[in-house]
C-alpha cells in the first residue's frame, strides 16, 4: 500500500487564482498549477531560495521540493508556449498560520501578524467577525479597515469589540482573522482568492450580507441570517486584481482540502 502524500507547508495562499491570455485562440483547457507547486515558484524564482532552502520552508525532502518545482516549471512553460489559461488550485498542502513559529525567519510576515493580532479564546466560545464601518456590514472585504469581533456562547453575544486591520490589504486579511481565532466571517462582497484563503483557515463564510452589523450577528445566531452562499466579488477598484472573482474549487483525489490535511 503506497504511503500517503505528506502535506507541504505553504506560507500564504495565492491571491490571484486565474490568468487568461490577452488574445484567446478559442477555448483552451487551462493548465492547473497546484498551490504547493505555486509555492516552489514563489520561493525559488521570486524569493531566490535554493531548492534546499525551499524544502526546509515547505518541510519536505529536497528531492520532493525538486520534483514539485520541476512540475511547476513545465506547466508554466506550457502556459507561455501554448498560450493557455492558468488556474491555481488543489494540491497537498497546509497553510502556515504563524502560531508554530517553525520557520525561524526574521521578519516573517505570518509571525508578525500572529503576534500583532493574536487573541485568546475560551473553548466554548464562538468568535464571529464582521467587516465593519459605521455600524454597518462593510461591503468590500479586501478594503475593510475594521472588523467587529463578537464572542458568543450558547447562542448569545457575551462580548464585542472593534479591531482595526492596521492597513493590512487583501492578502493578509484572512490571516488577520485566523490570528484572531475567528470561527465565522459575515461580510458583503468577497473575491474567490479570499474565499479560498478563509476556507484554508477553517473560517466559515457568510457573504452577501447588508445592513446593521449587530442585527446581522443576532440573525446568524438565531439561524435567520439572509446571505448569499455563492457570493462573488463584483468590482475591481483601481484595477486591483488581488481578489479574483472566479469561483475556487479544489481538485479531487487529494489528501488535503483547502490547506487542511486529512487523517
Amino acid at each position: 500500500m503506497p504511503r500517503p502524500t505528506k502535506c507541504r507547508m505553504v506560507c500564504r495562499f495565492p491571491q490571484t487564482l486565474e490568468f487568461i491570455p490577452a488574445k484567446e485562440g478559442g477555448e483552451q483547457e487551462p493548465v492547473i498549477l497546484t498551490v504547493d507547486e505555486y509555492e516552489t515558484i514563489r520561493l525559488i524564482d521570486k524569493e531566490g531560495l535554493s531548492q534546499e532552502q525551499c524544502s526546509r520552508r515547505m518541510q519536505v525532502a529536497r528531492t520532493t521540493a525538486q520534483k514539485i518545482y520541476d512540475s511547476a516549471r513545465k506547466k508554466l512553460a506550457a502556459v507561455l508556449v501554448e498560450g493557455r489559461p492558468l488556474r491555481i488550485e488543489g494540491g497537498e498542502y497546509r497553510l502556515c498560520n504563524g502560531a508554530n513559529l517553525f520557520c525561524g525567519i526574521d521578519g516573517c510576515c505570518k509571525k508578525e501578524l500572529y503576534q500583532a493580532f493574536h487573541k485568546t479564546k475560551e473553548e466554548n466560545i464562538m468568535r464571529i467577525a464582521v467587516t465593519y464601518e459605521n455600524g454597518q456590514v462593510f461591503q468590500h472585504f479586501g478594503h475593510t479597515e475594521q472588523f467587529k469581533i463578537y464572542d458568543a456562547e450558547a447562542g448569545k453575544i457575551v462580548s464585542s469589540e472593534v479591531v482595526s486591520t492596521d492597513g493590512q490589504g487583501h492578502g493578509a486579511l484572512a490571516e488577520v482573522l485566523n490570528a484572531l481565532k475567528t470561527d465565522v466571517l459575515i461580510c458583503g462582497g468577497i473575491g474567490g482568492g479570499a474565499q479560498a484563503a478563509l476556507a484554508s483557515a477553517g473560517i466559515k463564510l457568510y457573504g452577501g450580507v447588508t445592513g446593521d452589523a449587530d442585527t446581522a450577528v443576532e440573525a446568524f445566531l438565531a439561524g435567520t441570517l439572509a446571505y448569499v452562499p455563492d457570493v462573488q466579488c463584483s468590482h475591481h477598484e483601481g484595477g486591483h486584481h488581488g481578489e479574483n472573482c472566479s469561483g475556487h474549487h479544489q481538485g479531487e483525489g487529494h489528501e488535503c482540502r483547502y490547506g487542511h490535511c486529512t487523517d
